[in-house]
């Protein structure tokens, strides 16, 4: 369902964010976007170039700060800066923005609903990029009206061969964090093999219960970094939870999987879910 209530109202995937909301002075710059939704996500595998690809080239050291951009406002901004072209001109690798699969998914989430599809950014774990390993990770879904659901895009590897179809997911190529939750209570999984790439201490159950709560959050539109913390998160990456977060992690992995409206409006209003005024 491409509609879903939260605190009484209506979350409409089809209209921007707090994250996704262009600033009136871009419009121009998003003008021409393609009608087919694969195509609006091409978009943004032009815009973006991820901090190690970045360092290789190089860029300035001082744009490696770009992925801490939340805003797509601000990303925008800063491609402007960079070449004031249309978004729908690709960028040389040397003229994109960095940033992080979250760059990708939020840039093609906030463009798709600019043309007025819903669309939402997911936050979990692909399986495609290091065998046996479930790598952090963020893609974005569309509402197929047509065929009634949603439709898993990884814009980052659009054009890859990574997998078969990376404009459609196939089941289990991607993971929520709550449903890389769920394969974990059920003992489907090993916790150990969910992490971030390129690091030896971010590994493990906590990085799963990180990954709920952010695509919780990104369900209710607050497209959070990859890296924001808030509530336990803090406390269960060093250790310092027990028996009762891992059970309201269970309920944000059901509600997620259910997409159920009055579930995630209880949940993400719970003080520890809710995204603060102020992120770590």
């Amino acid at each position: 369902m491409a509609l879903a209530k939260v605190s009484g109202m209506v979350i409409d995937y089809a209209r921007p964010g707090p994250f996704t909301t262009l600033d009136a002075g871009q419009s121009a710059l998003a003008a021409a976007l393609p009608a087919d939704p694969v195509e609006i996500c091409r978009v943004a595998t032009g815009l973006v170039i991820q901090p190690h690809d970045a360092a290789a080239l190089p860029v300035p050291e001082e744009r490696m700060a770009e992925k801490n951009l939340r805003p797509t406002s601000a990303i925008v901004e800063a491609l402007a800066r960079l070449d004031p072209a249309p978004l729908t001109t690709p960028r040389p690798a040397r003229l994109r923005v960095v940033g992080t699969c979250r760059h990708f998914a939020t840039l093609s989430c906030a463009l798709l609903r600019l043309g007025g599809i819903p669309a939402r950014a997911r936050c979990g774990f692909a399986t495609y990029f290091v065998p046996g390993k479930h790598l952090d990770h963020w893609i974005t879904e569309y509402w197929h009206a047509g065929e009634g659901r949603w439709v898993r895009v990884d814009s980052e590897i659009l054009g890859g061969d990574l997998v078969a179809r990376p404009e459609d997911l196939a089941p289990g190529e991607f993971l929520t964090g709550g449903e890389a939750w769920t394969l974990y209570r059920e003992g489907a999984v090993d916790p150990d093999t969910f992490g971030v790439w390129g690091t030896t201490h971010a590994w493990g159950v906590a990085e799963i219960r990180g990954n709920a709560i952010r695509d919780l959050a990104a369900l209710c539109k607050m497209e959070t970094l990859p890296w924001d913390e808030w509530g336990r998160m803090t406390a269960s990456y060093q250790g310092e939870t027990g028996p009762d977060y891992d059970k309201l992690i269970d309920e944000v992995a059901a509600a997620c999987a259910a997409d159920s409206p009055d579930a995630a409006d209880r949940l993400y209003h719970n003080a520890e879910l809710r995204v603060p005024d102020e992120i770590r």
